[in-house]
C-alpha cells in the first residue's frame, strides 16, 4: 500500500524520529586538541631530526677531522719512518766504512810493527858494525900513535931529503904530500897526491900531474904489502919526475 501523501503541513518523520546526540563538539574539541598535539609531535619530531641532523653532520665533520688528524698523523710518522731508515743506512755504511777504516789501519800497525822490529834488529846489526868499526879505528888510531913517535924523526928525514912537504887535505882521513924540485926547468913547480887512509887498503884518489892508474896501483899494492911509508913517497916522486920529463 501507498503511504498517503504528505502536505507541506504536515510533520516529517524526522521531526519523528528520536534525537540522538553524536557528540559533535566533543569530538571537534578532541580533534583539535589531536591536531595540537600531533602538530606539537611533528614540530617535536622535526626539531629532534634536525638536532639529530645537525649533531650528525658534527659528528661527520669531527669523524673527517679526526680522519684528516691521523692522516697527517700516519703521513709524519712515515716521513719519521722514512728519515729513520735512511738514518740507519747512513749509520750502517759508516759503520762499514769504519770497520774497513779500522782494519786496514790494524793492517797498517802490524805492517808497521813487522817494519819496526826488522829496523831495530837491522839497527842492532848496524850498531854492532858500528861499535866494531869504532873499535878498530880506536885500536889503528892507538897503533897509529904507538908508530908516529918512532916515524916523526924518519918523516922530517923524509921531507927534506924528498922535498916534500905534508898537508890536510881537507878531510877526514886524508893527507896530502907536495913534492918540489922535480922539474929541472922550474924547481918551484910542484906536485901533490892525496892519499886516504880511512880504509885498511890505502888509496889515491886524486895527483897532480895526472898519472897512469896502473902505475899508481903498483906503488900502492907495494904500500899496502909493506905498510912502509917510504915505498910510497919514493915511487910517487919517481912518478912525478918521469911524468914531469
Amino acid at each position: 500500500m501507498r503511504p498517503p501523501l504528505t502536505s507541506a503541513d504536515a510533520p516529517s518523520m524526522a521531526d519523528s524520529l528520536p534525537s540522538i546526540n553524536f557528540g559533535f563538539d566533543e569530538l571537534r574539541d578532541r580533534m583539535a586538541k589531536f591536531t595540537v598535539r600531533f602538530d606539537n609531535f611533528i614540530e617535536q619530531g622535526r626539531k629532534r631530526v634536525l638536532e639529530e641532523r645537525n649533531q650528525f653532520r658534527m659528528n661527520v665533520a669531527e669523524l673527517q677531522e679526526d680522519q684528516r688528524m691521523k692522516k697527517k698523523d700516519i703521513e709524519i710518522l712515515s716521513s719519521k719512518t722514512s728519515a729513520h731508515q735512511q738514518t740507519l743506512e747512513k749509520e750502517m755504511a759508516e759503520t762499514n766504512e769504519m770497520q774497513a777504516a779500522i782494519a786496514s789501519l790494524s793492517m797498517q800497525r802490524d805492517a808497521h810493527l813487522v817494519t819496526k822490529e826488522s829496523l831495530k834488529q837491522q839497527i842492532a846489526e848496524t850498531q854492532k858494525q858500528i861499535d866494531a868499526r869504532l873499535a878498530a879505528q880506536r885500536a889503528h888510531a892507538q897503533h897509529q900513535d904507538s908508530q908516529s913517535r918512532f916515524n916523526i924523526p924518519e918523516l922530517d928525514f923524509w921531507t927534506s931529503t924528498l922535498c916534500m912537504t905534508l898537508e890536510g887535505a881537507g878531510q877526514d882521513d886524508r893527507l896530502k904530500f907536495v913534492f918540489t924540485h922535480i922539474d929541472d926547468r922550474d924547481w918551484t913547480r910542484e906536485a901533490f897526491f892525496e892519499l886516504d887512509t880511512s880504509k885498511r887498503d890505502y888509496e889515491i884518489p886524486y895527483c897532480k900531474p895526472k898519472l897512469e892508474k896502473d902505475q899508481i896501483e903498483r906503488v900502492l899494492d907495494q904500500l899496502n904489502e909493506h905498510r912502509d911509508l917510504r915505498v910510497l913517497l919514493k915511487g910517487m916522486r919517481d912518478l912525478f919526475m918521469e911524468a914531469m920529463k
